[in-house]
């Protein structure tokens, strides 16, 4: 037997499933959520064999794609290394708050330093899915504290499995087969329109990300669930309804994955490092006061084609 051992639940069980140990870490389920666990003791994992980078996977799949590492000491440098571990990472198209000397590092801050932003001031401010407009939407993101406000700052996650699983029988009916369209000029455009954070896109950004087209339910690739995955960030219409029933039917879908009981609110702590999955989870960041500083560094996982 490795060093890692890999936890016995399943993605069915999790929810009531007993805290995990290894060698290395600690996975233990957040209490009373609809999604995700906590890993203890990762340390700095720059000697994580395989099998513990399965371990890891494992868990994450086993919790709903939702990891809150604890007490991370990772510089730029692991947590890009540690990213990789997962996939090929993606670059961010808004080159600007790319972290100087590694571009698969997108700043998400509230900083202005001489008279200019450090990062991305208003990202996460409605529900989405980390490049759910690409070709080949994120695998998952992987999110690192850097400096943390006095108050607010929290971080939301839906769990878009549970909410097809849930979802009426009507609306499931009237989704079934369908695709939607996905487009960061989309989301862009209003939230410039809201915000003193975005400059207009160059005509090489928007060129970079032309309109795609998904599933509105799509199967996990590894847990094989079926998932909603639309998001009111991204998705602007559903292909083939009618206008109406299409913003009808988008804001039915919205509303229904992000009840109450179907949201987890991360409260974050110095040293957290989130890593969610962008094929079976949307997010939201509400903000924090202007008074109050907010810096973290995202990396993002590839994906592949939503089926």
């Amino acid at each position: 037997m490795s060093d890692a051992v890999v936890a016995t639940e399943t993605a069915d069980t999790a929810l009531a499933a007993p805290a995990v140990h290894t060698s290395r870490f600690h996975v233990r389920r957040l209490p009373d959520a609809p999604l995700g666990a906590e890993i203890l003791g990762l340390g700095d994992a720059a000697d994580l064999s395989d099998a513990d980078i399965a371990a890891i996977r494992h868990a994450w799949l086993a919790h709903d794609g939702l990891l809150v590492f604890r007490d991370v000491p990772f510089t730029p440098e692991a947590q890009v290394r540690f990213s990789r571990r997962f996939g090929p990472l993606q670059v961010h198209v808004l080159n600007q708050f790319h972290l100087t000397g590694h571009p698969e590092i997108l700043v998400v801050s509230n900083v202005v330093e001489s008279g200019k932003p450090i990062g991305l001031g208003d990202a996460g401010r409605d529900w989405h899915s980390d490049l759910s407009y690409k070709p080949l939407p994120s695998l998952g993101s992987m999110l690192l504290t850097r400096e943390l406000p006095e108050e607010g700052g929290d971080t939301l996650f839906a769990n878009m499995v549970r909410a097809y699983e849930t979802l009426p029988a009507d609306l499931k009916r009237i989704i079934e087969g369908r695709r939607a369209v996905h487009s960061y000029v989309y989301r862009y455009e209003r939230l410039r329109a809201l915000s003193t954070w975005r400059a207009p896109l160059t005509q090489a950004q928007r060129d970079a990300v032309p309109p795609v087209d998904h599933p509105v339910v799509r199967t996990h690739p590894e847990t094989r669930k079926r998932a909603l995955f639309v998001n009111e960030g991204f998705t602007s219409h559903i292909l083939g309804l009618p206008e109406d029933e299409s913003t009808s039917v988008l804001e039915a879908l919205f509303a229904h994955s992000i009840r109450a009981d179907n949201v987890y609110t991360h409260r974050w702590r110095a040293g957290d490092m989130l890593f969610w999955d962008n094929r079976s989870t949307i997010h939201f960041a509400p903000g924090c006061p202007d008074a109050y500083r907010r810096t973290l560094h995202r990396t993002t996982i590839e994906g592949d084609v939503p089926v």
